[in-house]
């Protein structure tokens, strides 16, 4: 399973890159506002320059001639461009033009195995199942993430799952065990994977013992 960054801040993402785990990038315009706006297209292209991976950039129109528009000049910015369109009549619509285009979609906001089962057939590369706002409203958000993965293997569809909307490592571990191709998440839940008490425990230990090594050595040193 590969490991995507979720956020629009370059800071974390130059961070995230340099532990060589990262192989893609997902944001969205919640996540663009989060950092004080600018130029969309500036912070993307800033991205794609960072991360050599899919860098997913969210599509805003509302209307199927307007969204296939927007998609194609979005994912013209870059080579790895995916444009994420949400899943609706409007942009079920676009997504199966664009797929026959080439254009690779990130179909987004599908909260059902139902709608994850249409955007595979509109040609989506990537389908996005939001796992923590499900949960939010009690239900188990993972659950569409299996369903998605048993569907699509079932039928042999070359669609890429996307776990999105996770909230904490253990869903990371939830997604990696469903068998989701990729699973996209904040900074704070990559740092959150990477720390263990026990493990600062044992490199302090390890750097206390160290030195009493050190000292011992000196001293026998010094007779």
């Amino acid at each position: 399973m590969r490991l995507f960054l979720d956020t629009a801040s370059v800071d974390e993402i130059r961070a995230a890159a340099k532990l060589g785990v990262i192989s893609g990038v997902t944001t969205n315009p919640s996540l663009w506002a989060k950092e004080g706006g600018g130029d969309y297209r500036d912070i993307v292209l800033e991205i794609c320059g960072i991360v050599d991976g899919p860098i997913s950039a969210e599509c805003l129109s509302r209307d199927v001639e307007g969204l296939v528009e927007e998609a194609r000049r979005i994912s013209s910015w870059h080579p790895n461009v995916v444009v994420k369109i949400p899943i609706d009549e409007v942009g079920l619509e676009a997504t199966s033009r664009l797929s026959k285009e080439g254009v690779k979609v990130n179909m987004t906001l599908v909260f059902s195995a139902n709608q994850a089962l249409l955007a595979a057939h509109a040609g989506a590369t990537y389908i996005s199942p939001f796992v923590g706002r499900l949960d939010d409203v009690g239900h188990r958000g993972m659950a569409v993430v299996e369903e998605t993965m048993q569907i699509l293997e079932c039928y042999h569809l070359p669609n890429q799952v996307i776990a999105a909307s996770l909230r904490h490592p253990l869903h990371v571990i939830e997604a990696a065990m469903a068998g989701a191709h990729i699973a996209t998440m904040p900074y704070s839940v990559l740092m959150g994977m990477l720390r263990h008490p026990l493990t600062d425990v044992g490199i302090e230990r390890f750097l206390a013992d160290a030195e009493k090594a050190a000292k011992a050595a000196r001293a026998r040193g010094k007779r």
